[in-house]
């Protein structure tokens, strides 16, 4: 079968590699689409691993079962995630399931979504694979996993209906963040960047007011004041990890208010502050990485009920002959906004 093999951002090779056998507890999925993922393409994150077959984002239909398989017959169009929690230990019984050690170590795909064949076992078969209805198409269901991130992260930070919320960074997390924001009920929804594409879309998306992220900090945050009310925001999303944006949502969140890092800077960057002023206006800080299976539950159930919209934000389709050139167009960022590699031909 053919695959899509990871050497760097700039070398992503079409090659050939035997289809997974699978055993009596696994199953064997033909992969009908796979997104690229902004983490796909952090390179000094990936390239430590490399050369590796990429790809979480999928979706895809099921071609052999192993015996033991009670769950998923042949012929069941899936969507599944590779990082899923245990279910049992002290942290996924706490609600901290993504800080599971059995998320962060175990990767139950074989080889990876940017292939034609994807076997996949343990965790992920039992409790991160779920059915994909039939009014869903397979592109729809490559966005289950990237919207359940931001379902859980806005879940830590208990948005609430008429929130005013900044979301600074829209690629598509940040993207995904204004949608859902939106679907909630939030008020005013601000967003940044420095691509005056990615502002467009996300003033199309829900975003009632956007600034390019150039701007100095205390423009920002006087702009802020004059269309919020002369408050700053109750939540701040930080959907980008440069060091810039951080001081920004430090300028930008209210008394009360809180601050997710949804992103964070690179390792080994740390970002000077003074906590007084934090500590006495009750200011909270909150982190949120990656979904576990109830927060892709609910974001299947989000794209399926039209709740979020999200066909409008795939702006490449590529064969998996053509991963090379998807990997740079997402990389470089320009004009682009999500890309879907389709291993095979839709059915």
């Amino acid at each position: 079968m053919k695959i899509g093999m990871y050497y760097n951002n700039r070398d992503v090779r079409v090659e050939e590699m035997l289809k997974p056998d699978i055993g009596d507890k696994d199953i064997l999925v033909k992969v009908m689409a796979c997104g690229i993922c902004g983490s796909d393409i952090m390179e000094w994150y990936r390239i430590k691993r490399a050369p590796l077959v990429l790809g979480h984002e999928l979706a895809g239909k099921v071609v052999e079962v192993g015996k033991d398989v009670k769950k998923y017959k042949v012929g069941d169009r899936i969507v599944s995630t590779h990082h899923v929690p245990c279910g049992e230990c002290y942290y996924c019984l706490t609600n901290h399931e993504t800080a599971c050690e059995t998320f962060h170590t175990k990767n139950n795909f074989h080889p990876g979504g940017f292939a034609e064949y994807l076997k996949i076992s343990g965790k992920s078969l039992d409790t991160g694979t779920f059915i994909l209805p039939d009014e869903m198409s397979y592109e729809q269901g490559t966005f289950v996993e990237p919207l359940g991130t931001v379902v859980r992260g806005l879940r830590m930070i208990d948005l609430h209906p008429g929130n005013s919320v900044l979301i600074l960074g829209c690629g598509i997390a940040g993207l995904l963040n204004v949608k859902l924001a939106k679907a909630l009920g939030a008020g005013r929804i601000i967003a940044t960047d420095v691509s005056d594409y990615r502002l467009e879309s996300a003033n199309k998306f829900g975003a009632e007011y956007v600034f390019n992220a150039t701007v100095d900090i205390n423009k920002l945050s006087a702009n802020i004041k004059k269309i919020n009310n002369g408050k700053l925001v109750d939540k701040v999303v930080l959907c980008t990890g440069v060091l810039p944006a951080v001081e920004q949502a430090l300028q930008s969140v209210d008394k009360g208010g809180t601050i997710l890092f949804f992103a964070v800077p690179k390792p080994g960057e740390t970002v000077a502050m003074d906590f007084n002023s934090y500590w006495r206006n009750d200011i909270n800080f909150k982190t949120s990485y990656g979904a576990a299976p109830l927060d892709n539950m609910q974001a299947l159930e989000l794209i399926r009920a039209g709740n979020v919209q999200v066909m409008d934000m795939i702006t490449h389709r590529l064969n998996l002959d053509e991963i090379g050139e998807g990997f740079k167009i997402a990389s470089e960022g320009k004009q682009c906004l999500k890309v879907v590699i389709i291993p095979n031909k839709n059915e």
